[in-house]
């Protein structure tokens, strides 16, 4: 079933062998056996692509369903015991360099016999990869669609305004979101859930500029801001790594009620609450809190 997977995903014989470490052959024969264990072709092989026919398609279903029950099994096995054995954890970008360092020594500390392997990517993929089980939780920013997950809040991370020095500085009252203009607004690019929240507690749509202020890293944000290009919402969690990577920024708090994200560590709900899940959110949580009391006292 991992063959005929890689092999519906990639459209490629070859490219599925080098995705499951085994040969262009092997791959093939276990194909065409599995072929002839169901009765029924699979795959249509066609010059320079594969094709699944409607059977292969109804397999490709049934197949993906499996694969992550038993991954989910595999993974109560190796946490059924608490923070022990192997666990898979996916962050998204914009809280991983903040929250990580901090946590880690936590988890460390507290898990010594745990192997933990962390994966930072959007949070669209990591919901995606804990659903099918290739990770055993993420930790993503509420709101987000997180159906067939079970979400634990860990903290509330508050929005500031952030720009040049003599930019805040000359802010005669104390903003409001639905105040920024979306022509000094800066962005990260389209697929960090945090350039959507922005424009969401803005009141904003992601307009189309005559040069593209879309950044790949909240660092390049907070860069460009303090050298006076525009402003824009930077979350506590991040506010001081960043105030010392670029001096020049500064940051305003704005009118009650600030708006904010809630970082949560989410779940496949059909994986039962465990001692793993409970301990890691806790610790994650604690680390976090840290975090934002720093920044609280900073700006």
């Amino acid at each position: 079933m991992t063959y005929f997977l890689a092999l519906a995903e990639t459209r490629s014989f070859s490219a599925a062998a080098e995705r499951v470490h085994v040969t262009q052959p092997a791959l093939s024969q276990q194909i065409k056996e599995m072929e002839a264990t169901l009765g029924t072709q699979l795959v249509e092989r066609l010059p320079r692509d594969i094709r699944l026919t409607r059977a292969g398609q109804v397999v490709l279903e049934r197949t993906r369903t499996i694969l992550a029950m038993t991954r989910d099994l595999e993974a109560e096995i190796r946490l059924s015991k608490g923070l022990r054995g192997r666990l898979a954890l996916g962050v998204i970008p914009t809280i991983a360099p903040y929250l990580l360092p901090r946590a880690l020594t936590r988890i460390r500390a507290a898990a010594l016999d745990l192997d933990m392997r962390v994966r930072e990517a959007q949070t669209a993929e990591l919901i995606s990869l804990v659903a099918h089980g290739h990770l055993d939780a993420a930790v993503i920013a509420l709101p987000y669609d997180t159906e067939g997950l079970t979400a634990r809040p860990l903290f509330r991370d508050r929005f500031l305004l952030a720009g040049s020095r003599d930019r805040i500085a000359a802010a005669t009252t104390t903003p409001r979101p639905t105040d920024l203009s979306p022509d000094t607004l800066l962005l990260l690019e389209e697929g960090h859930c945090l350039a959507d929240q922005a424009l969401e507690v803005c009141g904003l749509r992601r307009q189309r500029r005559t040069v593209d202020l879309g950044a790949s890293s909240l660092a390049t944000l907070c860069g460009l801001v303090a050298q006076g290009f525009g402003l824009t919402l930077v979350p506590e969690l991040a506010l001081c790594t960043e105030m010392a990577a670029s001096p020049d920024m500064a940051v305003t708090r704005f009118t009650a009620p600030e708006p904010s994200r809630t970082v949560a560590l989410v779940r496949r709900q059909s994986t039962e609450v465990k001692e793993w899940f409970t301990a890691l959110g806790d610790l994650l949580s604690e680390a976090g809190e840290e975090l934002l009391a720093e920044a609280r006292r900073r700006g």
